[in-house]
């Protein structure tokens, strides 16, 4: 073997085992029975839905400032499909089928009307 393959290897090998042990760290740290600590327990109750605005207020923010308002068609792509995440999540309750009929509401304004 020569050193590129070696040098691959071994780089596959420390990903891997640095992937198990950060998969299995929280069962080793809370697997025992013990109860979470309420810090754990808050950021993870709050967390997600922080990410989430984050990244709609990034994503909007994001769209008006790259391009003139008229040139992104009024922002109506963005405005559709955001208020069809929303009305669909509201109705099913349903992170995926909500995020997925935006996405595809979004990519076929954006490719085939505006």
């Amino acid at each position: 073997m020569n050193s590129q393959t070696t040098y691959i290897i071994a780089m596959t090998a420390i990903c891997f085992a640095v992937t198990i042990l950060l998969r299995a760290f929280p069962f080793l740290l809370f697997g025992s029975g013990r109860e979470c600590p309420k810090i754990i327990r808050y950021i993870g109750r709050v967390l997600s839905p922080a990410a989430i605005a984050m990244l709609v207020v990034y994503c909007l923010c994001a769209v008006f400032r790259n391009k003139g308002f008229a040139e992104n068609g009024f922002g109506i792509s963005e405005l559709a499909a955001s208020l069809t995440v929303i009305a669909l999540h509201l109705w099913k309750r349903n992170p995926m089928l909500s995020i997925l009929c935006g996405t595809i509401l979004y990519m076929v304004l954006i490719q085939k009307v505006f």
